[in-house]
């Protein structure tokens, strides 16, 4: 309309030269500085899933050593640990590029936001990958290099490239990456494999099908629009609450297992045993939600994916404490 109006008014003015407004300067976009780059490059080894992975492996190695473990074993396999785990991470953002892209929950990773190239995302992790199955090979050992390097495989191969958009039991199976540095821990200190440390996988085997279908839960409309067949994708919510338990009862049960495994003492004992109760509590409170009809986010499932992350810290923290009060 200002347009029409803007015309009918220089029709009936005399006939004037008419001058051109100069066009507008375009503002280059801000290139990105050198932090920018730095935090691209480390957001795309998933920090806050490598924090979780750190919580099962050190406090392993308190078990393993019956005490306090050697500080620089600690170090070497924290550092080690943190590339292993952001090698596969960073080539998980690379085969998950174009469904990233997709999704609210992942839209903002570097390779969804054009900050970080997929060239570039592959040989970062690749590098990182090298890295660190020289870096736990040398400063550690090998057995611990090798078992990090065949859960960096397992990840990116097994889980990413092949179960995540193939089956709707892609985590059950695929989470088994994320169940080695319970091993790791322990060879790191001992070189070599015990059934502590195999009952350890288990719990978190066991954990990871409730901690990820709850998150799944709460951004199933992602899952669908990317076409990855997620249970809560596929499966009524009532049947995703009810694995839930069933998965959450075999959890607290290889929990329990471990005191007479692991000859631990009356602190890790008692506590795995209410934290245990605890879990189960929510667990079936949401199982039973989900049965009387409660659907979508008054399901609440993130009480369930926040009451596991804190279950499993204090579930290995109570690892790294047990010995040390035995001692006294």
């Amino acid at each position: 309309m200002q347009g029409c109006a803007l015309v009918t008014a220089v029709e009936s003015l005399p006939a004037t030269p008419v001058v051109a407004a100069p066009a507008r300067e375009q503002v280059p976009a801000r290139r990105a500085s050198a932090a920018d780059t730095v935090r691209a490059y480390v957001a795309l080894t998933k920090p806050r899933i490598i924090e979780l992975l750190i919580i099962t492996t050190i406090p392993v190695m308190f078990l393993a050593k019956g005490g306090v473990p050697n500080l620089w074993t600690v170090v070497a396999v924290t550092v080690g640990g943190y590339l292993s785990a952001g090698s596969a991470n960073a080539l998980n953002c690379w085969v998950d590029r174009d469904i990233d892209t997709e999704m609210r929950r992942t839209r903002r990773r570097p390779l969804a936001m054009h900050t970080v190239t997929p060239n570039a995302a592959v040989v970062f992790g690749l590098v990182l990958g090298v890295l660190s199955t020289l870096w736990l090979g040398f400063a550690v050992n090998w057995l611990s290099s090798m078992l990090a390097l065949a859960a960096n495989v397992f990840y990116v191969v097994v889980y990413s490239m092949i179960l995540k958009r193939r089956t709707s039991q892609n985590i059950v199976w695929g989470g088994a990456a994320g169940c080695f540095p319970t091993v790791i821990g322990w060879t790191a200190v001992t070189d070599h494999l015990a059934w502590p440390p195999a009952v350890l996988f288990l719990v978190v085997f066991m954990w990871t099908p409730p901690h990820f279908w709850s998150l799944a839960m709460r951004y199933r409309e992602d899952y669908a629009a990317a076409n990855v067949p997620m249970l809560p994708c596929v499966a009524p919510e009532r049947h995703v609450a009810w694995q839930m338990v069933l998965y959450t009862w075999a959890t607290v049960a290889c929990s329990l297992a471990v005191w007479p495994i692991a000859h631990t003492g009356w602190v890790y004992g008692i506590g795995a045993a209410v934290l245990g109760a605890g879990f189960l509590v929510v667990a079936h409170q949401l199982h039973w939600q989900a049965r009387k009809g409660v659907s979508g986010v008054a399901l609440k499932p993130m009480r369930m994916f926040h009451f596991s992350n804190s279950y499993l810290a204090l579930l290995f923290v109570l690892l790294a404490v047990d010995p040390l009060v035995r001692r006294f």
